[in-house]
């Protein structure tokens, strides 16, 4: 077995090399081909200018926002040529407004984008103002009378509450305005109504403004704006 060795060697030689040109010819017309995935991981030239480039995304418009709201402001302030007083109190948009001399009154409500309030009120009563630097200014109209006001921003205990509740088989509805005087010390007005009935009104609390007082014989629990904001929406 020793002696065949060379020969079977030599003779594999033959054939591989035999092998080896039919291979050539076999693969020649296949150059024109396009190259393997191994020949493009080698980067030729070739297919480096032949490749794309990367898409780039076009960066997104940002999609327009509505007006920013004012999360929380409570303004509180008198009325020109009138003598009664306005409050005005937002929050994240919705909005509620008072007026009251004591002798007439209403309650308004609407919303607030931008800085600017529009609220309704009963009949043809209408609110407008527009709200920055720290003040209201704007102008209502009620019962036929049109008037201006520059209302400050305020905070607790001045500002606006309300109470309501079932007595004797009618709503009882009340309300009252708090501001500060230059001086010291709140101005303070208000009005209760029994159904269609004004009935007379008691003062708040000077420090506690949200301690129970008595209204038309029952006991009423006088809320800020954040606890009736919602029922009146």
């Amino acid at each position: 077995m020793s002696r065949l060795g060379p020969f079977i060697t030599l003779a594999a030689g033959a054939v591989l090399a035999a092998g080896l040109g039919v291979a050539s010819v076999t693969a020649a017309p296949a150059a024109d081909t396009a190259p393997t995935t191994d020949t493009a991981a080698a980067g030729s030239p070739t297919e480096a200018a032949a490749a794309p480039s990367p898409s780039v995304s076009p960066s997104a418009s940002p999609a327009p926002t509505e007006a920013a709201k004012i999360p929380k402001a409570d303004y509180g302030g008198y009325v020109k040529g009138n003598g009664g007083l306005i409050a005005l109190s937002v929050r994240d948009g919705k909005a509620v407004g008072y007026f009251c001399d004591g002798r007439s009154e209403a309650w308004f409500k609407g919303g607030e984008a931008g800085g600017k309030a529009v609220l309704k009120g009963p009949g043809t009563a209408r609110l407008t103002a527009t709200l920055g630097d720290g003040r209201a200014r704007g102008s209502l109209s009620v019962g036929g009378g049109k008037w201006t006001f520059t209302a400050p921003a305020v905070v607790r205990p001045s500002g606006l509450y309300r109470a309501t509740a079932q007595v004797r088989g009618a709503k009882l509805r009340a309300g009252w305005i708090r501001v500060p005087r230059p001086g010291g010390g709140y101005d303070q007005v208000g009005a209760a109504f029994l159904g269609q009935d004004q009935v007379e009104i008691p003062r708040l609390d000077a420090g506690r403004p949200t301690t129970p007082v008595t209204v038309a014989g029952a006991t009423v629990l006088p809320k800020d704006v954040d606890g009736f904001i919602e029922e009146m929406q």
